[in-house]
């Protein structure tokens, strides 16, 4: 049995806040937070949901606030180095690599071992290990390649890097799991699976797994995983479109998908060591309040409508509900004549009857609830589309065929009266400092809290992108990559923030100068381009 955390007389950790209900521990380096991460993973601690190692730090992440703070004293104590030690039962993962690799020569020169040839020796002699994964789900970043192999990201990142792609960047090598934009320098290519859903256990290499890279002579064929391809639309629809998922009656037919909608639910919590964030809904309130407009359990899955123009024909009687952004809902029925639906109650849509969301007046994401929920072939425990990772089903589009389950058994909800939307009226955002508060010093951090920031256009499900006077109050340098969650406010060389959202990355290489609360980031969720957002400095709860 693995021993128990040891306390120190002097704290070996730094313990910064990361919002509400998670604390950041910071190590020396790599070697220690990964030791520090299986010591957590074997022996966690009071309340710890999820245990997230990174290039130099931890992030744990509590199911309370109170029982984040109360560890925030004992996590200060523990000590780096103690933990299960890598031994022969650890799990050894052979990769048979063609090293062909763009950047051979290019490595050999910035590592001054003088050929491609003594880079490959190099690189296959080496017993790696998995630090942390992030980037991608099943993206392992792999250290043990020493000094020897050290060298820059390429100056200009590549657009595409192919799937099966071998690499190194900085201290770290990495096989790519699916294709992807990337800056690392490539030496080869792999045809291990390295990231497949059909997998019990999808990732191939995760935290703590021993990796040998094996040179092969003969041609492979490397091929995109499942999880990077773009699912039918069988996997959220009716179930023909691989096979193996269950059938279900139509129960809808999608004539206009607007911008873009998506099925979600309530995401996939606690897997964001192997690289998958938590995803899900946006707006998590406006999906609740649809399930229980509905009569649904809290985790249905439903649709998420960015800025309406959805569509549907119901093929059966449906219940539904929509709430989220103020869309005005139209109802056309068989014979040509038109009604109106309200939002916040649930209402029916006989068979053979349309529904049409128009431009919302206020807000950015509408919620349709299903009763009986979606039915969509779950991946890795949730039916959300990640817009970023490539999980889930992928967006809908006109002629799609929607699924519902069976009556869930209990009575619809009363009409709901729903929080209020942004408006005109500058937003503001409680958000708690840190934990790269530092990065920024007092000028920084006030100018942020001072300053109107605007909404831009290239916000998405991962993150809003806002606009307006950068900060310069900034230290200089990189920051190694460490675990974000949704809420963190990303500070990049551009001094322009970056608040995370229901899509974000696992890891981040720009410091975080504050998480907003989770109560807030259902209204983040429905910010238009162009509204006004201040940021508020606040406590934790309690």
């Amino acid at each position: 049995m693995p021993a128990s955390p040891s306390p120190r007389a002097a704290p070996a950790l730094a313990v910064r806040p990361a919002g509400e209900r998670a604390l950041l521990l910071e190590t020396a380096g790599t070697t220690e937070a990964a030791a520090l991460h299986r010591t957590l993973s074997a022996v966690p601690l009071p309340g710890q949901v999820e245990a997230v190692p990174a290039a130099r730090t931890v992030l744990l992440r509590f199911a309370t606030a109170a029982q984040a703070r109360q560890a925030a004293g004992p996590a200060a104590l523990l000590e780096p180095g103690n933990g299960q030690e890598r031994g022969a039962d650890t799990p050894l993962v052979e990769l048979p690599t063609i090293y062909d690799g763009e950047d051979l020569d290019d490595v050999a020169r910035l590592t001054g071992l003088g050929s491609a040839q003594a880079v490959v020796q190099a690189h296959a002699a080496a017993l790696w290990t998995a630090a942390f994964c992030g980037f991608a789900p099943g993206f392992a970043y792999l250290t043990g390649g020493g000094r020897q192999l050290e060298v820059p990201r390429r100056e200009e990142p590549r657009t595409t890097v192919p799937a099966g792609a071998v690499a190194l960047a900085g201290e770290y090598s990495a096989a790519y799991p699916g294709v992807s934009p990337g800056g690392w320098q490539l030496i080869g290519r792999t045809s291990a699976a390295l990231w497949d859903l059909e997998r019990e256990f999808p990732a191939l290499i995760s935290p703590g797994t021993r990796v040998r890279f094996v040179p092969v002579r003969e041609r492979v064929q490397v091929s995109e995983p499942a999880a990077q391809q773009t699912p039918r639309a069988g996997a959220h629809a009716t179930g023909t479109g691989t096979g193996t998922e269950p059938v279900f009656r139509p129960a809808a037919t999608v004539l206009a998908a607007g911008p873009l909608a998506t099925v979600q639910d309530l995401g996939r919590p606690a897997l964001s060591h192997i690289g998958v964030s938590r995803s899900g809904a946006a707006d998590r309130s406006a999906l609740l309040r649809a399930n229980r407009l509905t009569g649904n359990p809290p985790g249905a899955a439903g649709l998420e409508v960015l800025f309406g123009g959805l569509h549907l024909r119901a093929e059966q009687d449906l219940v539904l509900a929509v709430t989220g952004a103020a869309a005005p809902l139209r109802i056309v029925l068989p014979d040509g004549a038109e009604r109106t639906a309200g939002v916040d109650r649930a209402f029916v849509l006989r068979a053979g009857c349309h529904l049409a969301l128009g431009a919302p007046a206020a807000g950015l994401r509408s919620y349709v609830g299903f009763r009986g929920g979606l039915q969509a072939t779950p991946v890795l425990g949730s039916r959300s589309t990640d817009t970023l990772a490539g999980l889930g089903p992928r967006p809908l589009r006109p002629g799609d065929l929607l699924g519902v389950g069976g009556d869930p058994g209990t009575a619809v909800g009363h009409p709901e009266t729903p929080p209020p939307l942004p408006g005109e009226a500058t937003t503001e955002l409680r958000y708690i400092p840190g934990p790269r508060q530092d990065w920024f010093g007092a000028e920084g951090t006030s100018a942020f809290e001072s300053r109107t920031w605007t909404v831009g256009e290239r916000s998405n499900r991962v993150g809003i992108r806002f606009e307006g006077e950068a900060l310069t109050d900034r230290e200089t340098g990189e920051l190694a990559s460490e675990a974000v969650l949704p809420g963190s406010v990303q500070v990049p060389p551009s001094g322009l923030p970056i608040l995370f959202l229901a899509d974000a990355p696992v890891t981040g290489g720009y410091p975080v100068i504050g998480v907003v609360v989770e109560a807030d980031l259902d209204t983040a969720a429905q910010l238009r381009p162009g509204s006004a957002v201040r940021f508020i400095p606040t406590a934790p709860a309690g």
